[in-house]
């Protein structure tokens, strides 16, 4: 997220973020029980591509080109909002879910209802996930200490 982002684009990102990682069965069982969107209109794709991944040495150094990603992307109309969507791999199906809830997401009359029916649920098993991970790496944690640091 960029650092200087108005509000409404800081949450857009939060909740763009949080349907990119989330599984086509999830968005696909949650988007059941949510109040109803209309029917999308494609605009462009699903479209399998490729995108270069650039990374850094040590978080901070020169940049490089890391290798090659496979993402998916959708650009559809739901009503009269536009949705977008790009996720990682070959999934069209996650892709079109994914750009109906942004475009779902966008209109003021919808969007209290559906953040609370796919995105609330969606990130706090995210969050439990990333729990999980790090207390799982957290118990394989080795402090070191030497010799020289208990002399005086």
């Amino acid at each position: 997220m960029t650092p200087h982002a108005s509000p409404a684009i800081a949450a857009r990102q939060t909740w763009m973020a949080v349907l990119a990682r989330a599984e086509a069965a999830e968005l696909a069982a949650l988007i059941a029980n949510a109040p109803p969107l209309p029917e999308p209109v494609i605009l462009r794709g699903p479209e399998v591509g490729l995108v270069m991944v650039r990374g850094r040495i040590g978080g901070g150094g020169g940049p490089f080109n890391l290798g090659e990603m496979t993402v998916t992307r959708c650009t559809l109309r739901a009503g009269a909002t536009v949705g977008h969507a790009s996720i990682a791999g070959r999934v069209p199906e996650r892709a079109v879910l994914a750009a109906r809830i942004d475009a779902g997401l966008q209109d003021p009359a919808r969007h209290d209802a559906l953040h609370a029916a796919v995105i609330a649920p969606l990130a706090a098993r995210q969050a439990a996930k990333r729990a999980e991970s790090a207390a799982k790496a957290a118990a394989t944690r080795v402090e070191f200490f030497t010799l020289q640091t208990m002399r005086t």
